[in-house]
């Protein structure tokens, strides 16, 4: 079974998934971060390719993207850091990135790739759902590999459940329509948001991300859904410490009450 349909299956509740960039703030630091991240607890990690255009990313993951890309990441370099990385790592991996450079690559080769290192799924936030259904459905379905699409709070239930419908793994429920950025807080509009989908009765597991910060946003990702993903704060807190993962894991888990 996949690792991800495997880790809904073992823990449908309370679960925390972690965003970096690969080569942020170091180039070599990749597979030290996510052994750290295990290390500690953490159910799942979103490992994100630096792109020059991150368009759904606030200015936080704008900067390490950069950062990343300057200090020379690229989608081979970071296949070559995680060959190695399932001989101790079992929770899921999902590798989080834009089109263009795993068009690039070739998205056969690029999930060939995914195989070989132990990759579970892959995020493609600006991957067209009509694409995915007709062009690279087919092939992640062949190589096992679970193409996690995106929800907003301007989704429609029509098109929420046709996701529903054709991925597996679960739904990445984004909490607003804007970029990736802490929030202090839900506000109602969003909570209403939440429970319409919770109410919705999908047949995917769904995680929720973008603005997580601090307990209040944890707890009510946590009551609306399988669990949170955190992305800017670790990212920000890894940079402050310099890429001690240890560090800012701890800084973060006491954030949110973990």
């Amino acid at each position: 079974m996949n690792r991800i349909n495997q880790l809904f299956q073992d823990s449908p509740k309370n679960l925390l998934s972690i965003y970096f960039c690969a080569g942020c703030p170091t180039l070599e630091g990749t597979a030290d971060v996510i052994r750290t991240l295990e290390r500690n607890g953490v159910h799942s990690i979103e490992i994100g390719i630096p792109f020059s255009d991150p368009m759904a990313d606030g200015i936080v993951i704008q900067e390490a993207a950069t950062r990343a890309l300057r200090n020379g990441m690229s989608l081979r370099i970071l296949f070559e850091q995680l060959r190695d990385i399932r001989s101790d790592v079992r929770i899921p991996l999902i590798l989080m990135g834009y089109l263009n450079p795993i068009m690039k690559f070739g998205f056969e080769a690029f999930c060939q790739k995914c195989v070989e290192c132990g990759i579970d799924g892959v995020i493609i936030p600006d991957l067209p759902f009509k694409d995915y259904e007709e062009t690279y459905k087919p092939i992640a379905d062949r190589y096992d590999i679970r193409v996690i699409m995106l929800i907003t709070p301007e989704t429609s239930e029509a098109r929420v459940r046709e996701i529903d419908e054709h991925t597996n793994g679960f739904i990445y429920m984004v909490s607003s329509a804007a970029t990736t950025g802490a929030q202090k807080d839900f506000d109602s509009q969003k909570q209403a948001y939440f429970k319409k989908i919770q109410d919705m009765h999908l047949r995917n597991p769904r995680m929720v991300g973008f603005g997580i910060s601090n307990k209040q946003t944890f707890d009510a990702a946590c009551a609306n859904s399988s669990g949170a993903i955190i992305g800017s704060r670790f990212v920000t807190l890894l940079n402050e410490a310099e890429g001690d993962a240890e560090k800012a894991i701890t800084q973060l888990k006491e954030n949110v009450g973990r």
